[in-house]
């Protein structure tokens, strides 16, 4: 599939300040962790692979190519790097996934059989209807 460790060293963080609750601290300290990672210069993911991303994440690639991730859930800017790489493997995988194709089902001879003789059943009734008896 693809080498982790060395699609790792291709992303880049920058650390920006957070939103939300906080006072004094959300001010001062930029624990907000942004990462990027361009698709289309990747040298560790072959064409096929660029091809898949860039569709499936096509909501999450900006129009350089570059994908971006945000991570603020905690106070600490290394805990949120920690789940932004997190967070970009998920997605990486998902997208390299590929969808299985498939299979059409057959119905059942039971269930041929019962629809059959529900029809013929229905058949014989309206044969009853049109058939006229001398009395």
């Amino acid at each position: 599939m693809y080498n982790a460790d060395l699609l790792h060293a291709e992303l880049k963080f920058k650390a920006v300040r957070s939103s939300g609750k906080g006072g004094q601290h959300v001010n001062k300290v930029s624990s907000k962790v942004e990462l990027y990672f361009k698709v289309k210069k990747s040298l560790q993911l072959n064409e096929e692979q660029k091809e898949m991303i860039l569709e499936k994440l096509s909501n999450r690639i900006n129009a350089d190519g570059v994908l971006l991730l945000e991570s603020q859930e905690t106070r600490s800017q290394l805990r949120n790097k920690e789940i932004a790489i997190e967070k970009f493997h998920e997605l990486i995988s998902k997208a390299l996934k590929k969808k299985k194709k498939r299979i059409k089902s057959k119905p059942s001879a039971a269930v041929v059989a019962r629809r059959l003789e529900g029809k013929k059943m229905v058949s014989e009734k309206k044969q009853m209807r049109s058939k006229r008896f001398d009395l």
